[in-house]
C-alpha cells in the first residue's frame, strides 16, 4: 500500500511540474524575461513607499527600515493577490487540461501556488541583500521566521484561491468581486502598518484579520528588537486550516458541474 502512495504521489508530482512549466510559458514567454517583473514590482513600490516613510517620518519600531518593511509587505502581499485573482480565470485557461484524468483543479491551483510561492522567496532573497548592500536595510535578524511567514501566507493564499475558484465558477457575481475585495482588502492586510502605530483598542480589531499576524511575524523575523506581541501564529494556522478544508470540499463540489469543451 505504501508503494502504491508513493507511486501515486510520484505521477501527481509530474503533472504539477508540467503545469508549472506550462504557467511560466504562458504567463511569462518561452524566454521567461517577464519573469522579471516579479522583481520590478515590489522593488519599485519599496522605494516609493520608503521615501513616503522618511518624508512622514513613521514611528519605526526596533530596528525596523522604511525600504525592507514596505519590500517584505507588498512582496507577500503580491502573492496573496496573484494567487487569488488568478484563480477565478483559471477554467478559462485551463478548461481543455480536465480530459486528462490526472490533472485535477487542486493540481491546477497548487502549481499556480508553488510558482508564486517560489518568486517571493526569489524576491526576499536577492532583493533584501541588494537593499543591504545599498545602505537601506540590515540583514534579517532572523531568516528562520521570515521564510515561516513567507511560506504561512503562501498557505492562507492557496487556501483562500480554492475558494474563490469554487465560488466565481458558480456565480458571476462573485468573480467580479474578487479584484474590488483584494484592493480593498489591502489596507487592513497589515502590509503596510506596523501594529504599534495603533491604540490597544484598534489593534484587538486588527489581530481578527488572519493576514495581520502573518506580517508581524515577518517583521520580527526582519528586524532586530521588533517587538513579537502580535505575531502569535495560533490564530491564523487555525484560521488556515479551516479555510483549506473549506477549499477542498468547495472544490469536490464544484468538479462535477464544470463542462469539459
Amino acid at each position: 500500500m505504501s508503494g502504491a502512495l508513493v507511486q501515486g504521489l510520484g505521477r501527481q508530482s509530474s503533472v504539477v511540474g508540467a503545469l508549472i512549466m506550462r504557467e511560466l510559458h504562458t504567463r511569462f514567454g518561452r524566454a521567461n524575461i517577464g519573469f522579471l517583473w516579479i522583481f520590478g514590482e515590489p522593488l519599485l513600490l519599496a522605494v516609493a513607499v520608503g521615501a513616503l516613510h522618511s518624508a512622514q517620518h513613521l514611528p519605526l519600531t526596533g530596528s525596523a527600515r522604511s525600504v525592507p518593511f514596505a519590500l517584505a509587505g507588498y512582496g507577500l502581499f503580491i502573492m496573496f493577490r496573484s494567487m487569488v485573482s488568478r484563480a477565478e480565470t483559471l477554467l478559462e485557461a485551463n478548461r481543455p487540461l480536465l480530459n486528462h484524468r490526472s490533472v485535477t483543479l487542486f493540481d491546477m491551483l497548487l502549481a499556480r501556488a508553488l510558482l508564486e510561492l517560489a518568486g517571493t522567496v526569489a524576491v526576499l532573497v536577492l532583493l533584501l541583500p541588494l537593499a543591504w548592500l545599498a545602505g537601506y536595510a540590515d540583514l534579517p535578524d532572523n531568516p528562520a521566521l521570515v521564510l515561516a511567514a513567507t511560506l504561512m501566507m503562501g498557505w492562507f493564499s492557496f487556501a483562500m484561491s480554492m475558494l474563490v475558484m469554487a465560488l466565481s465558477h458558480e456565480s458571476a457575481l462573485a468573480g467580479r468581486l474578487v479584484h474590488p475585495l483584494l484592493y480593498l482588502s489591502m489596507p487592513l492586510s497589515g502590509a503596510f502598518f506596523s501594529m504599534e502605530w495603533f491604540s490597544p483598542g484598534l489593534q484587538e480589531l486588527l489581530a481578527w484579520v488572519p493576514t495581520v499576524p502573518i506580517f508581524e511575524l515577518m517583521r520580527v523575523g526582519l528586524f532586530a528588537g521588533y517587538p513579537a506581541g502580535h505575531a502569535a501564529i495560533g490564530y491564523p494556522l487555525a484560521f488556515t486550516a479551516l479555510l483549506t478544508l473549506l477549499g477542498l470540499a468547495a472544490l469536490r463540489v464544484v468538479r462535477p458541474r464544470i463542462e469539459i469543451n
